[in-house]
């Protein structure tokens, strides 16, 4: 897992018209908190935050004036258009402390031969982890399966130190039959006409 640092700076400007001036400046505004700590808003340098969040789960070393803290993001929100980050949550963590969050699942190999698709039920997976050593993602192989198998929540080969945060027979991605498209309605009604004729 990896660690980024950040300088983080106090915000004490509040509200809409403080927020875009934060981004104006290509920062973004953030609130920290946790372990019973009262909230603490700050802010960011924006594009380090931006390349920091293409891993999910990051865990971000933040200096805010003199004082490290380790967090991991808990939301971030986005421009719906444009794509830039408007603000961000993060949790205080601790070295040892054991967090919720999800992983991303991904698969590998090829399924039986036929008209097979793949389902991901679940495209991340719920587990506890140190928070330090939380896992960038896990692979499942789907190498011979058929319509009707499953891969269920148990079956995810975990690292170890991390346990799993849902049920063991939670199904985590399902091989379906591929169908053929259904006659339109049109087609039919012509299908119809033509069988009266």
């Amino acid at each position: 897992m990896s660690e980024v640092k950040l300088a983080a700076e106090i915000r004490t400007e509040f509200g809409k018209g403080a927020a875009r001036r934060v981004r104006r400046e290509n920062k973004v505004p953030g609130v920290l908190y946790g372990h019973g700590s009262n909230p603490v808003h700050i802010t960011l340098p924006g594009h380090e935050l931006l390349l920091a969040l293409r891993t999910s789960n990051v865990l971000l070393s933040l200096d805010i004036e003199g004082k490290t803290e380790l967090a991991i993001p808990k939301a971030v929100q986005r421009d719906a258009i444009k794509g830039f980050l408007e603000h961000v949550d993060l949790l205080i963590v601790k070295r040892g402390e054991k967090v919720n969050v999800e992983i991303p699942v991904h698969t590998e190999g090829e399924l039986a031969p036929g008209a097979y698709l793949v389902e991901h039920v679940l495209n991340a997976l719920p587990v506890e982890a140190e928070a330090t050593h939380i896992p960038e993602s896990v692979t499942v192989s789907i190498a011979g399966l058929a319509a009707g198998d499953s891969i269920l929540a148990k079956d995810v080969p975990l690292p170890s130190g991390t346990t799993l945060a849902v049920e063991d027979d939670t199904v985590v991605v399902q091989v379906l039959a591929a169908q053929a498209e259904e006659p339109t309605g049109e087609a039919e009604a012509e299908g119809e006409e033509a069988a009266e004729a």
